[in-house]
């Protein structure tokens, strides 16, 4: 469980209320004019109070903008840790991507993404928690935090999904008794039963051929060339949460990324987004138009799509909202090449960060 400790009140801060007040007393009791009744001693005592009142006033303001800017800024770098950037590139692919929340206080969603390279192929997870904020956010490390491990540990994708579904059944249950009356005791009978997180896992072997599994997520968009298709129309899982996983789990082919095709991931936030009068975003219309004249990298298919989401919803989305994209960049040479197996390049090539909002 992810924690936002506040600063406690410290004496320098104490110091200016007190002053205020000191001021206020020695002038009530120590100056001649208040103890008048006269109409120009009351005014006079009246502007002294007014001012005191209003200098205490803007320093309780002050302390609270200061108490929010360092919120806010523990939490960026909380999610910064668990949400972390990716490489602009990863065993051939060229990738962007970018998280929005609608929490706009807290600066943090309840969406999830991570790619890696693997020795099995490079895994991809999307993910979106129910609800948003900072109560998302434990979800989301226990999350991803499996599949970071999963992912090279497990040689089938059915079992990177076992992972992460026991992963979270164990974040629910101590989250349970943390959030329970009685704790430390035996668990609820219903533990946190509304909690559920939808799960996109695709992997793409170093012959592009993608399979995936799907718990009631939104299925990615496939652009090749001008052409932009759902990745597959194969009805999904349900989300991990509420029901258990099937106990056979085999991932689904969904053909070839041949080179220079792209794939879109997203989180339903993105398609259920409504203008004002109430009509849904068109992800596959603003991804035709950005395609429509010439191929353009992730990064421009990202500005592109959140450019016309945020027109769309009037600079204010409902929900959170998370997208990513990917290209397939890979040589002919690069293909056959034993090196390209592997993890991403180290930190010492310096990726740069991912765009976030």
């Amino acid at each position: 469980m992810i924690r936002i400790k506040a600063r406690a009140p410290t004496a320098r801060g104490a110091v200016l209320p007190t002053v205020w007040g000191a001021a206020a007393v020695a002038y009530k009791f120590g100056c001649p004019l208040a103890q008048q009744n006269g109409l120009g001693a009351r005014i006079v005592t009246s502007a002294v109070f007014l001012a005191v009142g209003t200098g205490l006033i803007f320093h309780v303001r002050r302390a609270l903008l200061c108490e929010l800017r360092q919120a806010r800024r523990v939490a960026r770098a909380a999610q910064s840790v668990v949400l972390r950037p990716l490489p602009p590139r990863l065993d051939g692919l060229n990738i962007a991507a970018a998280q929005l929340s609608a929490d706009r206080g807290a600066c943090v969603g309840g969406d999830l993404y991570e790619a890696i390279a693997t020795e099995h192929g490079v895994r991809v997870v999307m993910g979106d928690v129910r609800g948003h904020g900072l109560a998302a956010l434990g979800t989301v490390a226990a999350v991803l935090g499996s599949f970071r491990e999963a992912a090279h540990d497990e040689p089938e994708l059915g079992g990177v999904l076992r992972r992460l579904e026991r992963a979270l059944a164990r974040h629910l249950r101590e989250r349970a008794r943390a959030e329970h009356p009685c704790h430390g005791g035996t668990d609820p009978d219903h533990p946190v039963a509304e909690e559920f997180v939808t799960v996109l896992l695709l992997e793409i072997g170093r012959d592009g051929e993608l399979r995936a599994l799907n718990c009631g997520h939104p299925w990615p968009y496939r652009i090749s060339g001008a052409r932009v298709e759902p990745l597959t129309r194969v009805d999904p899982l349900p989300p991990l949460g509420p029901f258990p996983l099937p106990s056979v789990l085999e991932a689904h082919a969904c053909g070839p990324l041949r080179r220079g095709d792209s794939l879109v991931l997203f989180t339903d936030g993105v398609e259920d987004a409504r203008d004002a009068r109430g009509r849904f975003f068109s992800l596959p219309e603003v991804l035709r138009k950005a395609v429509s004249d010439q191929s353009v990298s992730p990064q421009a298919v990202l500005r592109t799509v959140f450019t016309a989401l945020l027109h769309h919803t009037a600079g204010s989305p409902t929900d959170d909202i998370a997208l990513l994209v990917l290209r397939n960049d890979r040589s002919r040479e690069g293909r056959n090449c034993p090196g390209a197996r592997g993890t991403a390049r180290p930190a010492t090539s310096h990726p740069q960060p991912t765009t976030r909002r």
